[in-house]
């Protein structure tokens, strides 16, 4: 999947989880379990936990901050496993500005997802941003003449779209919504240049306005 636009070592991926346990340790120094328990005790999950009635009260900065944020140690150690896969597979494929884009639009997406279908729910994780990343990955390969299929990440998403509607905590608005934006997010990046000779910064444009766009919606659906 390499190109010209590779980026050599996956750094933002690796900066990413760092981020992320980081604040779950910041999460447990504020009293929070590593099992799920007294989340509500840590000043770091209330404050930054995905909620409808806190997003239409102005605290936008939830619409991101949620997706750093971790419900237990398990919750951390799959998301974080999941990245670092997805990551070191995209990133120097892509380069470090198309990676941090898809990720940073799928990850408004998920909350833009989580807010439409349960708008009062506390949702938290990188998810939004993992399956965005899935997604990108398929249009990747399509777009570099791969059979997602044969490399078995149909296979992948297939198998962690039953979990997300079999299992009853997770957040389905949340995965969709980043699937979906981690999609859109790589057919304007890599499709909409070939298809309609878009420059390449334009597209990058275009791209970070569909993460603007899921502010907006995300914003309207809270309220």
């Amino acid at each position: 999947m390499r190109s010209a636009a590779a980026g050599g070592e996956p750094v933002l991926t690796y900066a990413l989880i760092g981020i992320c346990v980081v604040v779950f340790i910041g999460e447990l120094a504020g009293g929070a379990s590593a099992t799920g328990g007294g989340l509500g005790s840590s000043r770091l999950f209330a404050d930054g936990a995905l909620s409808g009635p806190d997003v239409a009260n102005g605290d936008y900065w939830r619409l991101l901050t949620a997706g750093f944020l971790h419900a237990s140690f398990f919750h951390l150690l799959f998301n974080m496993f999941t990245l670092w896969i997805l990551g070191t597979m995209l990133e120097p494929a892509i380069g470090h500005l198309r990676f941090a884009l898809i990720f940073f639009v799928s990850l408004l997406a998920g909350s833009f997802g989580a807010l439409l279908i349960d708008p009062g729910a506390l949702t938290v994780g990188a998810s939004g941003g993992i399956f965005g990343l899935m997604g990108a990955a398929v249009i990747v390969m399509r777009n570099r003449g791969i059979n997602p299929m044969e490399s078995g990440l149909g296979l992948w998403i297939g198998l962690n779209l039953v979990l997300t509607f079999t299992v009853s905590s997770i957040s389905v608005g949340g995965h969709v919504g980043g699937l979906i934006g981690g999609a859109l997010a790589a057919l304007v990046l890599f499709d909409l240049p070939d298809s309609a000779h878009v420059p390449p910064v334009a597209a990058n444009l275009i791209c970070a306005g569909l993460g603007a766009a899921a502010v907006v919606g995300s914003i309207a659906a809270a309220g």
